[in-house]
Parts: C-alpha cells; structure tokens; sequence
C-alpha cells in the first residue's frame, strides 16, 4: 500500500526548490522592487501584475487574486494532486523521492476526472502509434519516409513521432480494454457516423504528437504517406477539451528550457522545420497550428521571452506570410522582432538536408535580420527598380516603414542603404523622412504609451489588494475601514506569536468576513502542532485551496515589520465595535425605507430617530479611534 508524503518530506521538496526558478519556467519574470514580475500564466494581461517573492517563497497576481506557494502554482496551471505536484517540483530540484511517495504509487483524485481519463486515453494512443511504426512490418514505409526525411530513431522517439495504419487497430485496441464508449466520443480520435458507430480519424498517416506545456499529448497532426486529391496532406485533431489550437504551440514543451537560456524563440511554419532545427541544435523553435499566430499563442511566447524571430520559408509564399506574421505581431505583441531567411527560396527542413547541418547552423548565426531590413527586400518584389516609376513606388514605401521607426540612429543606418543604391542626395531623403514621421504624429494624435514598464498597478491600497474572494463575492472595489483592519490583524495574528496569544485571549473574538474567520480557525489548528508559522507550510496544510490566495495576499501588504499594542487595540476595537453598529444602521436604513413605502408615518418617524441615534454612536466610536 501506498504511503503518504510524510509532512517533513514535503518541507524538504519546497525548501530546496526556489519559487523563483521554478517559476521561471513559465513565466519570464523581472526584478521591480523587492518582487519579482511577469505576466500572469492564468489570465491574458499586458501589464505585469504577476509577484513573486522570493524571501517568503510566494506568488500573488495582483489582478486575478490567485496565490500560494511553488506547490499551488503547478497545481492550478496543470491541474494536478498535491502528490503529484510535489513529485513534479521535486524532480526539478533533482531531489530523489521513494518510489512508495511518488504521484503514480499513491493515486489522487484529479481535480478534473474526465480531462484526466481523456489524458490517459491520448497517452495511451500515442505509445500504440509508436508503437506500430517502430516495432512492427505495418509501420515500415512510414519509417522509411520518416528515415528518408533524414530523421534517425532518437529523433523519432524524442518528438513521440507514430503512425497509423490503413486498417484500423485503435478503436479495437480501446474496447478490448473496455473503454467508455462516452469518452471516446468526445476524444476526437474517431470519427462518428449517424448511427452512433465509431472509426480512426487518422487512417495511413505519419502521426505527430501534440503537446501542452508540460508536455502531455492532448492532440495529433497525420501527414498522409501517399498523396489523394481528395485527403488533405495534413489532418489535425478537432478540438476537444484537452486541445485548444489557438493556445497551443508545438514543440512548446521542449522548447521552453532553450528559449529561457537563448532568450529569444523561433518561429517556424511547419512541424519538420522544427524538428530539423531541433536536431541540429537549433532548440528554441516552435510552429503555430494555423496559418499565423493567434493572441493566444502571442501571449504564451510573451510570458517567456522578448524576443522573437520568423524563419519561414523562403520563396514568394514564404515571404508572403513572413510580412504577414510581423504586421501581426508588430501590432498584438510587446516582442522585439527578427527574421532568420533560408538562402535560395528553400524552407529550413530542404536546407539542412541540401547543405548539412553546419551550413543550416550558420545561418541562424549570421542570417538574422531586423523587421525593416526584412521589409525592405520584400518591397522589391514585383517592382522593376531599373525603371523610374518602380524606383519611387520602392522609395516611397520604404520611406513609409522607416517613419514608423523610434530610433533616428535606425533611420540613419537605413537612410544610408538608400543612398548607396540609389545614389541619392541624403538631405532630400531626410527632409521627406520628417514629413511622414509628422503626418504619422498628427493620425496618433500625438500620443505615446509605453505599456511594457514593469511594474504593480498603481490602484494598490496601502494594505495590499483585498482577496479575491470575501464570503464568495467578489471584491473589486476599494476596501472598506473594517476589512482593511481585519487583513492587518490576520497578518499580525500569522507572524507574531504575542499578539496571537493577546487577541484569542479576547472573550468572543472573531472576524467579520467568512474567509478570514475561516482562516482563523485552520490557524488555530494549525499552532496547535506547529511552534511558528511558516507561510508554506500553512498554505499546504489549509485544505480549502480558495484561501490560500486570501493568505498569500497578505504577505504582499505594505506594512510596518513591528506591530504595537496600541495597533492591535485599535485594530480589535474597528472590527469589534465599528461593524455591529454598521449592520444596526444598514438594518435601520432598510426598515425606514420599507416604512415609507407602504405610509407608516409613526413608524418612518420612530425609526429615523434610532438611525440619529445610531449614527450619534458610529461618529462617537469614529473620534474615539482618532
């Protein structure tokens, strides 16, 4: 039987693992203050609002609320158990767990059971279908196209590469193990017909695994082996639960490590442009599953890195859609661009095999160029420059492009091409170069935003963001007087034993607000075997993961380290005092206004009377505290 992750054992995963670093592998993060910053992997942001801690081992999104420590991060971003998210952070910290610990010996219930069945179900497909290529006669032309392709096994075996026969063996293989027929219906393996029975989708076709970030297999793209005027040469899986093409990258799984170290990405237009580059130690590339990237996959790229370049092929359509992908992302995207072109109109996978991998590599080392040097070739095409007309149709675009540029050292370097080509007079080109940058000045309106500063919104109370929740609402307004005193005296409460002992010494203490009353009550048990606190260890041990971000967000207050008696006093006195007569007069308020409504003079009049009175006692309370 299966042992529990014993508590100490826990500790250690999280004490040898920084957040930071883990962190990292998800989201490209920046130093501002004492917190580091970066953009929340949980919700679509341009602006920063993401914090992690180093000090105390925490993050905290200032605009989704989400928070915790490095074990409720991977569990929310993948869904996982807590025993499977400590075995994930202790295999990046190389840290050997027993095998009676790990997630797959002691099973959790997944928070999502069906996405989990639908997982396995994918990873099972996958093994087949590698399965038959490598190991059996049926996969022998695909091998050999594959081999051809001047793929060799390890590649094939590191990209999960499959195939799938002519005659189907999948949905046999599924119901020789009893699968739910439900769920294999909603998979997106088979294709279903009006009376309900099942086939392949994927019939006769090298079969690429599709992975999410953490590099499970929630999808497949078939390549045909031989070519059919009616079957297209690719044949995606639809969408399912598992698989949103709009958010998904290929090769995003193991590219993510490189593209932190190289600190840039390559974005390729096919899935052989990306595994050529692979093994030739090109292993920062990725490729979009449509025809150009979606916001969604912009957002992806821009939690990891600055940086991106586009080698897609080289000839006309290639060019066409390279122009394409930087209008694109020059438009949706806080990326700084590049372009990496392929000599001689061929595409990165034609040539590495027509040059080797020497000539293939140096291209990506000497070949990089910048948008406008880019822009600046593709607006030849279709013109004859040694004709006058062509000569000012180019001119005047590349004129257009080099206004749209912020550096006048850029627009020098670019001035001086022209001038070399042309043999043009520079003042002239100067002068029509300021006269684009004003007309564009005048259609902005003279506006400038810089939206790429690192930094906390600005809207931050002195006491911190309010939770994400308060008794199941959410808090998106200013804190109210009470529930500023309460986060205050939570925190206080957590990190200073005295006043912990102080403040339950007060006969009917308790909080306002559900959540941090709630909170109260796992702290009370929580000391009860445990001598200090320890903001990780407590974050674990709450078994309501809703709380954990209410917690993690009192770490991030702006506050005094030291607390005094006289604050806590005051402190105890808002949340104790303040709020009842609060209720009294909102119940008042109520009464009065029902009261009038239906033309009860004596009661209208005996009622405002008490709310004077009440609001008499609220002012007196109000100079007492000040």
């Amino acid at each position: 039987m299966a042992n529990r992750i014993p508590e100490e054992k826990v500790e250690q995963v999280r004490s040898a693992v920084n957040i930071a670093d883990f962190i990292g592998q998800y989201v490209q993060l920046k130093k501002a203050g004492k917190n580091l910053f970066g953009l929340c992997p949980f919700h679509e942001e341009r602006t920063p609002s993401f914090s992690v801690n180093e000090q105390k081992q925490i993050f905290h999104c200032f605009s989704c609320g989400r928070g915790g420590n490095v074990f409720s991060f991977i569990m929310d971003l993948e869904n996982l158990s807590f025993p499977e998210a400590v075995v994930k952070v202790a295999d990046f910290g190389h840290i050997d767990l027993p095998a009676t610990y790990t997630a797959q010996s002691q099973p959790a219930a997944p928070k999502d059971q069906q996405q989990a069945d639908l997982l396995k179900l994918y990873a099972d497909s996958a093994k087949m279908y590698q399965h038959i290529l490598v190991n059996t006669e049926l996969g022998e032309p695909a091998l050999k196209y594959l081999h051809e392709r001047g793929l060799d096994d390890e590649t094939i075996k590191t990209f999960g590469i499959g195939y799938a026969p002519a005659n189907q063996l999948l949905l046999d293989f599924f119901k020789e193990h009893q699968t739910d027929y439900q769920l294999l219906r909603q998979s997106g393996l088979f294709i279903e017909n009006q009376a309900g029975d099942l086939r392949d989708r994927f019939v006769d076709r090298v079969l690429f695994p599709i992975k999410d970030a953490s590099g499970r297999v929630i999808a497949f793209s078939g390549r045909i082996l031989k070519k059919s005027p009616n079957e297209p040469k690719y044949l995606n899986s639809p969408e399912t639960k598992l698989f949103n093409k709009r958010s998904v990258l290929f090769n995003f799984d193991l590219a993510r490590g490189p593209i932190r170290q190289q600190k840039s990405v390559v974005l390729f237009e096919g899935f052989m442009d990306v595994i050529a580059a692979y093994r030739s130690g090109i292993q920062n590339g990725v490729a979009s599953m449509g025809t150009s990237l979606t916001d969604e996959q912009i957002y992806v790229l821009e939690r990891v890195t600055d940086t991106l370049y586009v080698c897609y092929d080289s000839d006309m359509p290639g060019q066409k859609a390279t122009d394409r992908a930087l209008k694109l992302l020059g438009g949706n995207s806080r990326l700084n661009l590049g372009v990496i072109q392929m000599p001689d109109g061929m595409d990165p996978d034609e040539y590495l095999r027509a040059q080797g991998q020497e000539k293939f590599v140096q291209v990506f080392e000497d070949g990089k160029q910048t948008p406008t040097a880019f822009e600046m070739q593709y607006l030849k095409h279709d013109l004859n420059l040694q004709n006058t007309p062509d000569q000012l149709t180019y001119l005047q675009a590349v004129l257009q492009q080099l206004a749209q540029l912020s550096s006048s050292v850029e627009q020098d370097l670019y001035l001086n091409q022209l001038v070399a080509e042309f043999d043009l007079d520079k003042d002239d080109l100067k002068q029509q170069l300021r006269s684009l940058v004003g007309q564009q000045a005048v259609r902005r309106g003279g506006g400038h935003s810089d939206e790429t500063q690192v930094a906390p919104p600005p809207a931050l109370a002195p006491l911190g963001p309010p939770p994400a929740t308060v008794d199941g609402s959410t808090n998106s307004g200013p804190l109210s007087r009470v529930e500023k005193a309460e986060r205050l005296l939570l925190y206080r409460l957590l990190n200073d034993h005295d006043v912990w002992l102080r403040v339950m010494a007060i006969a009917g203490f308790h909080f306002v607000h559900d959540s941090y009353q709630q909170i109260l009550v796992y702290a009370e048990a929580y000391f009860k075997t445990h001598n200090q606190f320890d903001l990780g260890n407590f974050t674990d041990f709450m078994t309501d993961s809703d709380l954990q971000p209410v917690v993690t967000s009192l770490e991030f207050m702006d506050v005094a380290n030291e607390s005094s008696k006289e604050e806590i006093a005051d402190l105890v006195n808002v949340i104790m005092n303040q709020q009842p007569l609060v209720e009294q007069i909102n119940s008042k308020k109520a009464e009065l206004t029902a009261a009038k409504q239906i033309g009860n003079r004596d009661l209208v009049q005996q009622l405002t009377l008490a709310l004077i009175d009440l609001y008499r006692q609220q002012q007196q309370v109000q100079r007492a505290d000040n």
